[in-house]
């Protein structure tokens, strides 16, 4: 959202660690409460950063979502700080956390900003030493870039596409690590990389990722019913799917990859489906949650 495959591969099969930060709290997806994450990260905001308890409720259901497994999910991120509880007049609802506004843009960057896979690959190197008796903090640490979507070089080096420099140095930062480790930028890999990406990458659960997001997504859009309802729910589900591929493959060079590299395709599915539903999406939430 090593140790491979990364921490987001391995979210998809239960709860992710509490190291993980707060943005990959739901790296799984599908879950009624991964949903309302999704629901709160793409139309929340576009709709004034409230919504009403019963609208929040009919958006789940639109998901298939009973309204007990609703109210609990909401509770549930009322809880992690990403939404708190905040009536309007007469009206119970939920509003965005002000905490959770930076979590929230930096997923929106890693998500919809276009990597250039065909650009010169520069790299990030992450290099840290700590003694067994700190074991904790090295795990975490090892989870923390994991999730970032760092490979592993050997014990104790890991690497990243040079995009992720400023995340990398925040979560060095965030941990207190600046005195164990070493964050090397611009480092250019020397050798072929199409054989070292799948030692430092696990290739094949990338691929899965890709592959099944291209197996439920990518039909026409215009062949489906694109009524305001299913258009959201269609909407949200490729979303919530498709967010946590960003963190899997963080922009690995094209050129290192195999011919038949799934990724092109499935980012063109995933825009085709942003810009046709998207805006549905966000009119059909506010007229259904947002203030009358």
């Amino acid at each position: 959202m090593t140790d491979l495959p990364t921490a987001a591969v391995r979210a998809t099969a239960g709860t992710p660690p509490p190291d993980i930060p707060r943005e990959d709290l739901e790296a799984s997806t599908g879950s009624s409460t991964a949903l309302l994450r999704t629901i709160v990260g793409s139309v929340l905001r576009p709709i004034g950063g409230w919504m009403s308890a019963s609208g929040a409720v009919e958006l789940l259901g639109a998901l298939g979502i009973p309204a007990s497994t609703a109210r609990s999910s909401l509770a549930r991120l009322c809880a992690r700080g990403v939404l708190e509880r905040r009536s309007l007049g007469d009206a119970a609802g939920y509003a965005l956390d002000p905490g959770a506004l930076p979590m929230l843009e930096r997923g929106d960057a890693r998500i919809f900003t276009a990597v250039d896979a065909d650009a010169p690959a520069a790299w990030c190197l992450v290099s840290f030493s700590l003694p067994e008796h700190q074991r904790a903090r090295r795990h975490q640490l090892r989870r923390r870039l994991s999730a970032l979507g760092c490979g592993t070089v050997a014990d104790g080096l890991w690497i990243a596409p040079a995009r992720l420099q400023a995340e990398l140095s925040e979560t060095i930062d965030e941990l207190g690590m600046r005195d164990q480790a070493v964050l090397f930028t611009q480092a250019i890999a020397l050798g072929d990389l199409s054989d070292a990406l799948p030692r430092w990458y696990d290739l094949a659960a990338i691929r899965a990722a890709y592959d099944g997001f291209l197996a439920r997504h990518a039909h026409p859009v215009a062949d489906l019913d694109t009524t305001p309802r299913n258009a959201f729910a269609r909407w949200v589900r490729a979303l919530d799917e498709w967010r946590v591929i960003p963190y899997l493959d963080p922009g690995l060079p094209l050129a290192a990859l195999p011919s038949d590299w799934p990724g092109a395709a499935a980012s063109s599915a995933f825009s085709t489906i942003r810009a046709r539903l998207e805006p549905v999406a966000i009119s059909y939430a506010s007229a259904v949650a947002a203030p009358d």
